[in-house]
C-alpha cells in the first residue's frame, strides 16, 4: 500500500501558512504501516489539482487531501475528485442538518447557499461527520484506488483523520513501521571532529546498507541524529528486528551518544 499527500492551498504556496498537516499525517502513516512515497502542495486551481491528482493516482494507492472543502467558490477539492471518477455531487441530508446545527451554535440562524455547498458530497462516498467544524472527511473508494479527503484546518484534520484510520486507512496494511532515534553528542560534549555526519557514517560503515531495519543519519547543529526503522506485523515484531541493530550502534559510538529513544516518546 503506497500512500500520497495532496495539499491544497494557494496560501501553502504563498508561503502565508506553514504545512504542518503533512507532518502530521505522514507520521500517522508511518506508526500504520503504510509506505508514503509522494508530498505534493498544489494551489486553489481546477486545472493544476486535476493534473496533480491524477498523477498521484497513477503512482500511489491511497491518496489523502487536505483542504479545498469549504464554502467559497474556490475550495475545488470535492468538485475535482468527484469530476475525476465520473461521479455527481449529491446532497448529503446529515452533513447539511450538522452544518446548520453548527451555524446555529454560533448564533447564526439560516445557512446561506455557499455554507450548503459544504453537504454536497461524491455519490457514493461514505462521509464522516466534523466533530469540531462544519466540513466532513469524505472517502471515495473506485476499484483499488482511494482518496480520503479532510478540512485543512489542523484541529478538524487531525479529528478527522483519527475517524478515516479507524473505519478505512487502518485495515489497508498488514504491518507497522516503529523508529528508534539515536542521539549523538555534540560540539559541546566531544571534539569537532568527532561528531560531524561524515565520521559518523565512517564509523558505522556497512549497517548504513540494512533493509530491515533501515539506519540513515541526519546532521544537526547540536550532534547527528541516527534514526533506525523497522517494518513488522507489530510494533514488538518491529522492535525485535532493531535490536541487535541498535546494540551494535551502541557499541560503535560508545562514549558518543547523548541519549536513545523511540520516535512516539
Amino acid at each position: 500500500m503506497v500512500a500520497e499527500i495532496i495539499s491544497v492551498g494557494t496560501e501553502l504556496l504563498l508561503g502565508n501558512i506553514v504545512n504542518t498537516n503533512a507532518q502530521y499525517i505522514s507520521k500517522e502513516m508511518a506508526r500504520m504501516g503504510i509506505d508514503l512515497y509522494y508530498q505534493t502542495v498544489v494551489g486553489d486551481n481546477e486545472e493544476r489539482l486535476t493534473g496533480v491528482l491524477r498523477t498521484a493516482l497513477e503512482r500511489s494507492d491511497l491518496i489523502i487531501m487536505t483542504g479545498g472543502l469549504g464554502p467559497t467558490k474556490d475550495d475545488l477539492t470535492k468538485e475535482v475528485v468527484a469530476s475525476f471518477f465520473g461521479k455527481a455531487l449529491v446532497f448529503d441530508e446529515k452533513t447539511c442538518q450538522h452544518v446548520k446545527k453548527r451555524l446555529e451554535s454560533y448564533g447564526i440562524a439560516e445557512m446561506t447557499e455557499s455554507q450548503k455547498k459544504q453537504a454536497l458530497v461524491p455519490e457514493g462516498s461514505l462521509v464522516i461527520p466534523n466533530p469540531v467544524g462544519m466540513a466532513p472527511g469524505i472517502i471515495l473508494a473506485q476499484g483499488e484506488k482511494a482518496v480520503v479527503m479532510l478540512p485543512g484546518p489542523p484541529k478538524e484534520m487531525k479529528a478527522l483523520l483519527e475517524e478515516c484510520s479507524r473505519l478505512f486507512i487502518n485495515r489497508l496494511s498488514e504491518h507497522v513501521f516503529v523508529s528508534i532515534h539515536i542521539k549523538c553528542k555534540g560540539p559541546d560534549e566531544l571534539p569537532i571532529k568527532e561528531i560531524g555526519e561524515a565520521p559518523v557514517a565512517d564509523i558505522l560503515g556497512e549497517i548504513l546498507d540494512s533493509e530491515n531495519p533501515t539506519v540513515a543519519t541526519y546532521a544537526k547543529e547540536d550532534g547527528v541524529l541516527i534514526r533506525v526503522t523497522a517494518s513488522g506485523k507489530t510494533r514488538e515484531e518491529a522492535l525485535v528486528l532493531m535490536k541487535p541493530v541498535v546494540t551494535k550502534i551502541a557499541e560503535l559510538l560508545a562514549g558518543k551518544i547523548a541519549w536513545v529513544k523511540e520516535d512516539n516518546e
